[in-house]
């Protein structure tokens, strides 16, 4: 059964191999990190885990038994009891209720965790599973039109209210 784990220095190489290995897959329905991301990975890994001890940002990491990285799950920008959802899963991972899963995981890891009252979150309108991911996980549109590296998109929102 998978683990959601926060991110730690130990994931970096199962982090790259999954960035690496579902690029392609990524790129399909989200805005694509650039060969610059790649070739600096370890020390922007090193910047994220930074901002994470400072308690800007929340990191996660869905791995294996094994150790393999299935899936990442972000909560950035965390200012006034809100921080912003991001969320990708490997293409070998689809299909099986596991982002459904993980970000309800993390919607009550927010609350009871780091003590967060509201999540956004944006999806561009031509990604139609992380759409409805967080439809299924009580995200509502706020009708904001967003662009996501020019392709347009929607704001999400959702309160963390009664989580347990």
């Amino acid at each position: 059964m998978p683990e959601l784990q926060r991110l730690r220095a130990d994931h970096v190489p199962a982090l790259l191999a999954f960035e690496q290995e579902n690029r392609a897959f990524f790129a399909a329905s989200v805005p694509d990190r650039g060969d610059d991301y790649f070739a600096h990975f370890e020390a922007r890994l090193a910047a994220l885990l930074a901002e994470q001890t400072a308690g800007i940002c929340h990191f996660h990491v869905l791995v294996d038994t094994d150790g393999e990285v299935l899936g990442r799950f972000n909560l950035v920008d965390v200012a006034d009891g809100s921080a912003e959802l991001g969320f990708r899963i490997a293409e070998k991972a689809t299909h099986q209720g596991l982002a459904t899963a993980t970000v309800r995981q993390i919607c009550t890891l927010a609350a009871t965790e780091y003590g967060l009252t509201t999540l956004r979150a944006a999806a561009a309108l031509d990604n139609t599973a992380s759409r409805a991911v967080l439809t299924r996980t009580g995200f509502v549109p706020t009708g904001e039109e967003v662009l996501l590296n020019d392709r347009p998109g929607l704001g999400y929102v959702r309160s963390t209210a009664g989580e347990v």
